[in-house]
């Protein structure tokens, strides 16, 4: 039995605390600084000042062994494949992280003055410059921290347009069965009224019901292209014509750009706004890893919407400046100018890759997918909706519920036993539109031996599914932590006693 079979559940800090244990010293404070101190601690109000620090007593060796054995229980892109399908976890170069921990990096300050700053200042001009050429747009905005923000920004732009155009019967947003669920929360958000629009049988936009849902109020229509389901919408021009002709805009979410990569571009398609996923295509940590960055590019009717400041470049004088004199720009979405570490990255990334290497993405995320698909369809239980005979792009969408109708075993079931064997779950249950949907994008970081690998132990799950199928639904068996309920798990009763009296104590867990 191994380590993680044996400790199945690490203690708590909380819990591990004993009273009177040290695991640091704070040299002696000298006079002048106690006086120091207390007169800056008499200038707070006595309601915003702590009664009690509620924090664990444990030797420095305790703390070291009880946070090493947290990251042995952890699982990340470094330690196996994750085929998060529609997520592009793709590996995230160690040069990277070392050029965003640079002194020169890692200690500057947004508040800074300019002419100190011009080195980042050209990191983001630059960037965006690549980013243009990547997608066809006109300008970039690098404020956004992840897709969903990129999303929420683009449909204010939408608004704004309109807006500005006298246009305010332009209310509804139209949205795809098998969009990312952000998409229709981004639209609401920003207040507009959400139309789902159906598949056809190649999982494309259902062009017949599209015709018949848009009219006058119709703002834009929000596309993944290729969509979740990991097939190009082959009517994007059509879909273009319907839209632009009733002076709708259409927002692209770059969540699968990664199958696009030099090979074709959003704004040549007709798309006027473009979110990228820096923390997904352009290989930087993603989800816990973060944090992340969203970028939003449009089209030069939209530019001046784009939030301020922008990063402009005076070529006469050779400097770098920051523009504010923006009237009809959205208001900011965050704080100063992006998460600056994650452009770091992503610059370095692209630096790297160059032109013919982001097409290599391209091509080899695809062949992979392909590769993959070709032997997992063949599986006993697996079927594939929507066009079977059709490749994909970057990613596949199978469907489990003959498996489950001849087994028991659910989609989750599986991806919970391929914990078992050293693989990150893949994605489930989405796109909704396909039951007991089961998601992979191996993306181009994965040899064809670990394609193969995970081809062979998803085979070998497959088979128990029909021979004893309660092992795998009662999966995973060898993780530091079994099967959970889902429900329960996040409900406070349910917590241990060191985080109730935390909680208890007015502080939020």
């Amino acid at each position: 039995m191994s380590y993680r079979q044996a400790r199945w559940i690490e203690p708590t800090i909380f819990e591990l605390s004993r009273p009177g244990a040290i695991g640091i010293d704070f040299p002696e404070i000298d006079e002048v600084l106690q006086r120091e101190l207390k007169e800056a601690l008499d200038e707070i109000p006595e309601g915003l000042k702590r009664r009690e620090l509620f924090l664990p007593e444990l030797s420095e060796l305790e703390v070291v062994r009880h946070f090493t054995r947290l990251s042995q229980m952890n699982f990340s892109v470094s330690t196996g494949m994750y085929p998060l399908g529609s997520c592009t976890m793709k590996y995230n170069p160690v040069m990277n992280e070392e050029l965003a921990y640079d002194e020169k990096i890692l200690n500057v300050h947004p508040l800074q003055p300019l002419e100190t700053i011009q080195g980042c200042l050209e990191i983001m001009w630059r960037l965006e410059q690549i980013l243009k050429e990547i997608t066809g747009m006109s300008r970039f905005s690098l404020q956004p921290a992840a897709g969903a923000h990129g999303e929420f920004l683009g449909c204010l732009i939408i608004r704004a347009y309109h807006r500005d155009r006298g246009l305010h019967n332009k209310n509804i947003m139209i949205i795809p069965d098998s969009a990312h669920g952000t998409n229709p929360a981004s639209a609401t958000m920003a207040g507009y009224q959400v139309k789902v629009v159906k598949s056809d049988k190649d999982g494309c936009v259902d062009i017949n019901e599209l015709e018949e849902i848009v009219d006058e109020k119709v703002a834009g229509i929000m596309l993944t292209n290729p969509n979740t389901l990991g097939v190009f919408e082959k009517n994007i021009d059509k879909i273009v014509e319907i839209i632009h002709g009733v002076d709708g805009l259409l927002y692209y979410d770059g969540a699968n750009l990664n199958a696009l990569l030099g090979k074709v571009r959003p704004g040549d398609m007709g798309f006027d706004i473009v979110h990228l996923n820096l923390h997904k295509t352009f290989s930087t940590p993603h989800g816990g890893g973060g944090p992340g960055s969203g970028p939003v590019g449009v089209v030069d009717k939209l530019v001046d919407y784009l939030p301020s400041p922008l990063v402009n470049y005076d070529e006469s004088k050779g400097v770098f400046y920051l523009d504010y004199e923006r009237p009809k720009a959205v208001g900011k979405i965050k704080m100063f100018y992006g998460n600056f570490s994650v452009l770091v990255k992503a610059y370095a990334y692209l630096l790297r890759m160059g032109g013919e290497g982001l097409k290599k993405v391209a091509e080899a995320s695809v062949l992979a997918s392909n590769y993959l698909l070709y032997k997992v369809k063949k599986l006993k239980g697996v079927t594939l909706p929507y066009a079977p005979e059709s490749p994909r792009k970057h990613e596949f969408v199978v469907s489990l519920s003959k498996l489950y109708r001849e087994t028991g075993v659910t989609a989750k079931d599986v991806a919970k036993r391929l914990l078992d064997y050293g693989f990150h779950a893949p994605t489930i249950y989405f796109p909704l539109i396909v039951e007991e949907a089961f998601m992979v994008e191996p993306t181009e970081s994965e040899s064809k031996r670990e394609l193969d690998n995970f081809y062979n132990v998803l085979s070998r799950i497959i088979e128990e599914a029909y021979s004893d199928p309660e092992k795998v639904k009662s999966a995973p068996h060898n993780t530091a932590v079994g099967r959970i309920n889902e429900v329960k798990a996040s409900h406070p009763k349910t917590m241990t006693p060191s985080w109730r009296v935390y909680i208890k104590r007015g502080n939020k867990p």
